[in-house]
C-alpha cells in the first residue's frame, strides 16, 4: 500500500473526513457486537438507538463530501479497529455478570475517540469558512457528546 503524503490543509481535511467515514462504519459494526454481548434489554436498546444515530452521522458525512465536491470514500482508521479489538478482548475475558459493564465502558471509550475526531474536523473546517460542512460535523459531534453522557450515566447506574 502506497502512503499518500498530505501536503495541504485541504488534503488533510479530506483524509480526516475519509477516516471519519471509516470510523462511523466501524462504530456501526461495533454497536451490533456490543448489543449482542449486552445482557440488559435497556443497554441493548441504547446500542440500537445509537446505531440509528450513527446511520444519521454517516448521512451527514456523505453530505459533507458532496458540499466539498469530494468523491465519497474511506481511509484507514486504525484507532477504531483497535478500540473494537480491545472491546472484543475484554468481553471474551469477562464473566456474564460483567458483560453490560464491559460493553458500556467500551462504547464510552469509542465515543470519546469520535468526539475528538469531530473536534479535529470542525476546527479546520471553520477556519476555512466551510459553514455548511461545520454544521453537519457539529450535528454529529452533538450526538456523540449526548451519547457519551448517556453511556456515562448508564455506567454509573451499573456500578451503583
Amino acid at each position: 500500500m502506497v502512503q499518500q503524503t498530505l501536503n495541504t490543509p485541504e488534503e488533510l481535511l479530506r483524509f480526516q473526513l475519509r477516516t471519519a467515514m471509516t470510523m462511523e462504519h466501524d462504530s456501526l459494526a461495533a454497536l451490533g457486537e456490543l448489543a449482542k454481548a449486552a445482557k440488559s434489554p435497556e443497554i441493548k436498546k441504547l446500542f440500537r438507538h445509537h446505531a440509528t444515530e450513527t446511520e444519521e452521522q454517516v448521512a451527514n458525512l456523505q453530505q459533507a463530501f458532496k458540499l466539498l465536491g469530494y468523491k465519497e470514500s474511506t481511509a484507514p482508521s486504525p484507532s477504531t479497529k483497535g478500540i473494537s479489538k480491545q472491546a472484543a478482548s475484554l468481553l471474551e475475558r469477562s464473566a456474564p455478570k460483567l458483560r453490560d459493564q464491559v460493553a458500556v465502558s467500551s462504547a464510552l471509550g469509542n465515543e470519546h475517540y469520535e468526539i475528538s475526531a469531530y473536534e479535529a474536523l470542525i476546527l479546520p473546517a471553520r477556519a476555512h469558512g466551510l459553514t455548511d460542512v461545520v454544521a453537519l460535523l457539529q450535528a454529529n459531534l452533538d450526538q456523540e457528546t449526548h451519547t457519551s453522557e448517556e453511556l456515562r450515566t448508564t455506567l454509573e447506574k451499573l456500578l451503583g
